[in-house]
C-alpha cells in the first residue's frame, strides 16, 4: 500500500468549527429586545434555525452547481420561511447569469403557474431582487400540455424567462386552489450552452465556502424576516402600510401580488377578526403565521383559508375570525396556541387591492 503523501495531507476541523460558530450567530435573534419571550415563541424559534440551516445546506451545498442545476423545495410542510403560502408549492434551481437553460415539462391543471429569475442576495442584504418572470397564462403549450421555456440573458423566441448578469436563483411557484385534487406542474431543468461535461471534483476551498455561505444565508435570512415582525408589530392588529409593496418584491415576492401583512396581539379572551369584500382576481388567501413568519402547521389545523374554500357573505364579502377556537361563524383560523404572530391577506392579479379591516372582538 503505498503512503500518504504528508505535502498532501489536510485536516479540515478547523472549518467545521468556524461554520459552526457563525451560523450560531444567527441565534440572536432570539435575544431582540422585541422577540417575544413566551415558550411557544422560543421554541419553534430554535425549530425555526434549525429549519433554516437545513434549507440552506441543501441550497448552497447539494444544490449549489449552476453548470448541473436541480429542482428543489425551499419550503415545504415542515420547513418554512417569510410567511410562506400554505397554498404553494415552492421549487427553486440555483442558476448562474452567463449561463443558458432549457425548462421543460407538463402544465398540470394547478391554476396559478409562474417563474422567476431572482438575484438572491439574502446574505447579504436582504433582498432577492427580481431579474425576469414568466406566468402560464402567456406561455405557449403543446396540444398535450408539454412546455418548453429557456431562461438566459438574451431574449430567445418562443417561451423566455429573462435573466442578468446577477442571477443567481431560479423561483417556481405553483398555487393551488386545493392541493388534494389538482395536479401540479412536473419540470426539469438542463443546460445548454457550454459548459463542464460532469461536476467538478469537490475540493477544500469549495466546500468552506458552501458552508460558510450558508452560515451567512442563515443569520441574514432570519434576520430580515425578524426586522419585518418589528415593522408590523408597530402597527399591531390591521394591516401594516408602512412599507411599500417594492419592498416585499426586492425579497423575492411575486410582483402580481399585493401582500397585507399583519401582527397580531392579543388577550386570552380576544380574536382577531378580519372583513374584506374580494374584488375580481385570480386568487386570494389569508394565513396565520409566528412571529418568525413561518405558516402554521397547515397540514393538521386549520390555519388559513383562500377564495375556492371560503364560506361568503350574503353581500359578497368575507369574514375570518382567528381564535382559539371555531366561535361558529365566519370563516376560522386556529392561532394555533398564539397571542402574538403575524400573517398575511394576498390578492393575486386584482383589479384592485381593498385593505382588509381588522378588529377585536371578545370571545365569551
Amino acid at each position: 500500500m503505498a503512503e500518504t503523501n504528508p505535502a498532501q495531507t489536510v485536516r479540515l476541523s478547523h472549518v467545521w468549527r468556524e461554520f459552526c460558530e457563525r451560523l450560531a450567530q444567527a441565534g440572536e435573534i432570539l435575544d431582540r429586545p422585541d422577540a417575544p419571550g413566551a415558550p411557544i415563541d422560543q421554541a419553534e424559534g430554535l425549530r425555526y434555525l434549525s429549519r433554516m440551516t437545513r434549507t440552506a445546506l441543501n441550497m448552497m451545498v447539494d444544490s449549489s452547481d449552476p453548470d448541473f442545476p436541480r429542482i428543489f423545495l425551499l419550503t415545504d410542510d415542515a420547513i418554512k420561511i417569510g410567511a410562506d403560502n400554505p397554498d404553494n408549492l415552492y421549487q427553486q434551481i440555483v442558476v448562474r447569469g452567463d449561463r443558458d437553460y432549457r425548462i421543460t415539462g407538463t402544465r398540470g391543471t394547478v391554476p396559478y403557474l409562474s417563474i422567476g429569475s431572482k438575484a438572491n442576495r439574502y446574505a447579504i442584504d436582504g433582498t432577492m431582487a427580481s431579474t425576469g418572470e414568466i406566468e402560464f397564462a402567456n406561455v405557449e403549450l403543446s396540444p398535450d400540455g408539454g412546455f418548453e421555456i429557456i431562461a438566459s440573458r438574451d431574449e430567445r423566441p418562443g417561451n423566455w424567462l429573462p435573466m442578468a448578469d446577477d442571477t443567481t436563483l431560479i423561483i417556481i411557484r405553483q398555487t393551488f386552489n386545493d392541493k388534494k385534487t389538482e395536479t401540479p406542474a412536473e419540470m426539469r431543468i438542463e443546460r445548454i450552452s457550454e459548459g463542464p461535461a460532469v461536476p467538478a471534483i469537490l475540493t477544500p476551498d469549495a466546500i468552506e465556502a458552501q458552508l460558510m455561505g450558508s452560515a451567512a444565508w442563515v443569520r441574514g435570512t432570519v434576520n430580515t424576516f425578524a426586522d419585518w415582525s418589528e415593522w408590523f408589530k408597530a402597527e399591531p392588529n390591521r394591516i401594516y402600510m408602512g412599507k411599500d409593496q417594492s419592498v416585499y418584491q426586492r425579497a423575492g415576492g411575486d410582483p402580481k401580488i399585493w401582500y397585507g401583512h399583519i401582527y397580531y396581539d392579543l388577550a386570552p379572551d380576544e380574536a382577531l377578526v378580519i372583513t374584506a369584500t374580494p374584488p375580481a382576481c385570480r386568487f386570494w388567501n389569508f394565513q396565520i403565521d409566528n412571529w418568525w413568519m413561518e405558516s402554521m402547521d397547515h397540514v393538521n389545523r386549520k390555519v388559513w383559508v383562500n377564495g375556492a374554500q371560503a364560506k361568503y357573505e350574503a353581500d359578497g364579502s368575507v369574514v375570518v375570525v382567528c381564535s382559539d377556537k371555531d366561535p361558529g361563524y365566519g370563516n376560522w383560523i386556529d392561532l394555533s396556541g398564539h397571542r402574538q404572530g403575524t400573517g398575511l391577506w394576498r390578492w393575486i392579479e386584482a383589479s384592485e387591492h381593498p385593505v382588509p379591516e381588522c378588529r377585536i372582538v371578545k370571545i365569551s
